[in-house]
């Protein structure tokens, strides 16, 4: 199931001490998109008998199948992808292909936006609990 999910999709990590609704509507301004909330995808998981509930926002775009997921890495002291700590957000884009060029291109207007530290590439391969990104 995860390599059927993750097929064609490419990953960036994002450092950006924000709350995740501030971090979408830079996102939507900067790079005029239109990411929003979907509850009906939101991440749920229990650990240390309690039940922590990650946002992820969708933005599909328009006349393609490429749809951009944003998770949250963080709720109340616990994170989705422990052996990402240090990193805020998961930007994943999946359904067509994205070509390196605008990969680059997507990395530039995210770094230029205010209060961005860091934007890096990830392999899904190197993710220790990609499990937890599949809703």
């Amino acid at each position: 199931m995860e390599g059927d999910f993750f097929d064609g999709s490419r990953l960036l990590g994002i450092v950006a001490p924000l709350k995740g609704y501030r971090f979408c509507w830079q996102l939507n301004r900067q790079m005029r998109l239109d990411f929003r909330i979907t509850n009906q995808i939101e991440i749920p998981m229990i650990r240390k008998k309690r039940q922590y509930y990650f946002t992820v926002y969708e933005c599909p775009e328009p006349h393609k199948t490429l749809v951009h997921y944003l998770y949250n890495n963080q709720f109340d002291g616990e994170y989705l992808l422990p052996e990402f700590r240090h990193l805020d957000f998961f930007w994943l884009l999946k359904g067509d292909a994205v070509s390196d060029e605008l990969m680059v291109e997507m990395v530039g207007s995210i770094k230029s936006i205010t209060g961005v530290q860091l934007v890096t590439e990830l392999t899904h391969t190197k993710i220790k609990h990609r499990e937890h990104l599949i809703f």
